[in-house]
């Protein structure tokens, strides 16, 4: 029975690390090392190792648009001039998030919202991180709401399990392939990865 190709990861933080997991094994990878997840400057400064690692091996590199430049193609030029052909390097717009809120049925059933709260267009949100707090701030669920909503005064912009809870929403809920057909720069990375798993074969 042939082993699954094997894929190494650079990304931005843990969310990003378990949602490029459930891409690659959507495609019917295995998931290798995982660098990076010390944040944006932090993979930028090391773009350009990965590339070179990505001569010998099969990378998948994974960073949110944010603000940093208008369009995904133009962040990606900024970054990384000549990609490797066994280096995906594709950019979530505008965050991760937005690609979680794609899968509407499975986000509102997860959270305990009503499927009509769930943005319908999520790569057009400034900031979907924002959403996902306010989606989960109406959540019916106090668990939800206590664990993804910060807490007055914190001075913080995420709760207590933020990130986990997302993590087992990947792991557990999500559809990428349903959520690909409301997010164009998902559906990207999905044809990304399959196409680098056919050419190592």
């Amino acid at each position: 029975m042939p082993q699954p190709m094997i894929i190494s990861v650079a990304v931005e933080g843990l969310l990003d690390e378990a949602v490029a997991c459930r891409l690659i094994n959507d495609v019917g990878g295995r998931l290798g090392s995982v660098y990076g997840k010390q944040g944006r400057q932090s993979l930028r400064k090391k773009i350009g190792g990965y590339n070179k690692a990505a001569r010998h091996a099969l990378w998948f590199v994974l960073v949110d648009l944010n603000g940093d430049a208008e369009c995904a193609l133009l962040l990606r030029k900024s970054w990384l001039d000549a990609p490797e052909p066994r280096l995906c390097f594709r950019v979530a717009v505008r965050q991760v998030e937005a690609w979680l809120i794609a899968d509407h049925e499975a986000l509102a059933t997860s959270l305990g919202v009503a499927r009509s709260l769930v943005p319908s267009d999520p790569e057009a949100l400034q900031n979907a991180k924002v959403e996902m707090v306010n989606l989960a701030r109406r959540s019916r669920r106090k668990n939800s709401r206590a664990d993804m909503v910060p807490r007055e005064g914190s001075g913080r912009s995420i709760g207590p399990a933020y990130v986990s809870r997302l993590i087992e929403y990947v792991e557990r809920h999500w559809r990428p392939h349903v959520a690909a057909q409301k997010a164009e720069s998902l559906r990207r990375a999905i044809t990304c990865l399959e196409r680098l798993m056919r050419n190592a074969t």
